[in-house]
C-alpha cells in the first residue's frame, strides 16, 4: 500500500472480507459503515458558489462518528488544547485499571452496569486512598477514559487515569510528593478489586445482570 494510504483505505480493502468470516455488531457495523463513506458525497454534499467570479467548490460532508480519525481529528485537538488550559504545575502519573479476562463475557452483556462500576471503582479508589493522610492526605484530581478495546481490537474494558500528583489538604494548602508516586500499585490494586466485585456482586443479587453468549457459563449461582 501507499504511506499516504488513510484508514479509509484500509476498510475498503480488508473490512468486506474481515466481516464474512467475522461475528461484527450492529455499533461496529455503523462505524465501519460512516470510515468507509466519510466524506465521499454518500452524507451529502455542501456546495459553494464565489459571488465575484462564480467559480464552484463542492465539500462533501463527514460521517461525525467519535471513532473515524478522518474527521474527528481537529475536534481531538481542540479536546488536547482545552486540557493544556487545565495543566497545574505539578506532575501527573498516568494509571491503568483493567479487569481479569474471564470477566470480559459478563461485562460484554452488560456494559452499561459494568462500565459504571468500572467507574466507580477506579474514581472511589484513587479518591479514598490520596485522602489517607498515610499516603498523601489530600483532594487530588484525575481525568478517567474508559477503553473498550486492546491494541489487537480485542474487547478488553479498562479505564485509563491521569492523576494530579498532588492536591489540597484540609487547611486547603498544596501538597505533593514531587516526583515520586504517592500511591502503592498493590494497594491499589487491592482496594480497586475489592470495590469492583463489591458493586458486581450487588448487581448480582439486585438481579440485574443478564449473561448472554459465551456469559451463558456464569448464569450459575456460584
Amino acid at each position: 500500500m501507499s504511506k499516504d494510504c488513510t484508514i479509509q483505505d484500509v476498510f475498503h480493502r480488508f473490512y468486506p472480507s474481515f466481516e464474512s468470516t467475522h461475528s461484527i455488531s450492529p455499533a461496529q457495523r455503523k462505524a465501519a459503515y460512516h470510515i468507509m463513506n466519510c466524506k465521499t458525497g454518500a452524507f451529502g454534499v455542501n456546495v459553494s458558489v464565489c459571488e465575484d467570479c462564480g467559480c464552484i467548490s463542492v465539500h462533501y460532508n463527514s460521517c461525525r462518528d467519535r471513532c473515524c480519525p478522518m474527521c474527528q481529528e481537529f475536534p481531538k485537538e481542540k479536546w488536547v488544547d482545552a486540557r493544556r488550559e487545565d495543566i497545574l504545575d505539578a506532575p501527573y502519573f498516568h494509571v491503568v485499571f483493567t479487569v481479569p479476562e474471564e470477566l470480559n463475557p459478563i461485562i460484554y452483556s452488560n456494559q452499561k452496569f459494568l462500565y459504571a462500576a468500572l467507574y466507580h471503582a477506579a474514581s472511589d479508589t484513587l479518591s479514598e486512598l490520596a485522602a489517607d493522610s498515610k499516603y498523601l492526605g489530600t483532594d487530588i484530581g484525575y481525568i478517567c477514559i474508559l477503553h473498550t478495546w486492546g491494541s489487537t481490537m480485542n474487547f478488553h474494558p479498562h479505564i485509563h487515569a491521569i492523576v494530579l500528583g498532588g492536591g489540597l489538604d484540609a487547611k486547603n494548602h498544596w501538597k505533593d510528593n514531587g516526583k515520586e508516586f504517592f500511591l502503592p500499585i498493590k494497594v491499589i490494586s487491592k482496594i480497586f478489586r475489592g470495590k469492583y466485585m463489591a458493586e458486581l456482586k450487588q448487581l448480582w443479587e439486585n438481579d440485574r445482570l443478564e449473561f448472554h453468549g459465551s456469559a451463558a457459563p456464569y448464569k450459575n449461582y456460584y
